[in-house]
């Protein structure tokens, strides 16, 4: 156990900071008997003075006596002063954060246990650097996640199979991934939906059962028919591009991700082609990609938000995945490839009804 006064759970998704912090909150809540004994507080905060209430309350909670002498427990949930944002940024609220550190300093463990939650949080902030320091901190996702990291929603999603007595492989879990666009609490109600569907008896989760069940969320990557292209997998892919139109949809979508994919693949596998990167069936190694994208720095002048046209903006997981453990296209046919979607393109702006049919034609010269 740990001696810290307080435990300080955050990260980035408030989902996944709020589900951490649950767990948390059950046991300690699980120690007392007392309900009287057990108080929740809202940390969420739209302007200065919602702070101020908020640790005026928690003062006053850890002050108040448990009933006949017993400990207490308090969850400060879901702090949203602590963000990079207007009213985070307040003189109000940087004094009302001081005002909750010299609390949290006369905490006394053994007569109050005490549980702070926030998201998302700024921790270049003095205050968050005090929280995580002299807390016991349980960061939601990873110390070094930023916005739903692949790696934490891979975690996550294994977690919940594991707890559900499902199985799934890395092809489903990606396709699932895209399926809900990286959004974690989809993410979780799908899985679980899945699972409900599977029976007591469990199973796997497939491809082919997300593809049946799984809406695409939002603005979607189609990822059943990349995927399906780029496993070069031609009866896969024909037969994705028929689900995709019979349910309505366009085809540019469908050609703009594939083109992000091969505009990827073709960095890629130009880097690893120069033994600039090394790729394993594990993934690709971190200090040669690292080294990489700082020697090409300057050929990515202006593209240093995430963007297709910079690889070493893309998430190292998701480039090692991309590469598989089989052997990528020659460089050549990548190139083709995309010369192939531009042909598309163009036939679908002169032929706007025979959409189908001009992404069925481009799959079979590029797969066939």
């Amino acid at each position: 156990m740990s001696n810290a006064r307080f435990t300080y759970v955050s990260g980035p998704d408030d989902f996944l900071a709020d589900r951490v912090a649950r767990k948390i909150w059950r046991d300690m809540s699980a120690e007392v008997d007392d309900d009287f004994s057990k108080e929740v507080i809202s940390g969420h905060a739209g302007k200065v003075e919602d702070v101020e209430q908020a640790v005026n309350r928690f003062r006053e909670a850890t002050q108040t006596l448990g009933l006949f002498g017993g400990r207490r427990v308090i969850w400060l949930k879901g702090c949203s002063f602590l963000a990079d944002n207007q009213t985070g940024r307040a003189e109000g609220t940087q004094q009302a954060c001081e005002d909750l550190r010299e609390i949290l300093e006369k905490v006394v463990p053994e007569e109050v246990g005490v549980l702070i939650s926030a998201s998302p949080v700024d921790r270049r902030k003095r205050f968050p650097k005090w929280l995580e320091k002299e807390g016991e901190y349980l960061p939601a996702g990873g110390v070094d996640s930023k916005g739903n990291g692949v790696e934490t929603l891979v975690a996550i999603a294994m977690d919940e199979c594991e707890a559900l007595g499902v199985t799934i492989g890395d092809a489903a879990l990606e396709i699932l991934l895209n399926k809900v666009n990286s959004n974690s609490r989809l993410l979780l109600e799908e899985t679980r939906k899945m699972a409900t569907y599977l029976g007591a008896e469990g199973g796997e989760i497939t491809g082919e059962l997300i593809e049946e069940l799984v809406p695409n969320f939002g603005d979607g990557d189609f990822f059943e028919t990349t995927e399906a292209f780029f496993s070069r997998n031609l009866k896969w892919t024909l037969d994705a591009l028929r689900r995709h139109f019979f349910a309505g949809h366009d085809a540019r979508p469908v050609i703009a991700s594939l083109q992000n994919r091969n505009r990827l693949l073709i960095q890629l596998k130009a880097l690893v082609d120069g033994g600039e990167i090394q790729a394993s069936g594990r993934g690709i190694a971190k200090p040669g990609f690292e080294r990489a994208a700082a020697k090409y720095s300057e050929s990515y002048d202006g593209l240093s938000n995430k963007s297709n046209y910079n690889v070493f903006t893309q998430n190292l997981w998701y480039m090692g995945k991309l590469i598989g453990e089989g052997k990528m296209p020659p460089l050549k046919r990548l190139i083709d490839h995309q010369q192939e979607f531009i042909r598309a393109f163009g036939e679908i702006v002169e032929r706007p009804n025979e959409q189908e049919e001009a992404l069925r034609n481009m799959s079979i010269r590029c797969l066939a």
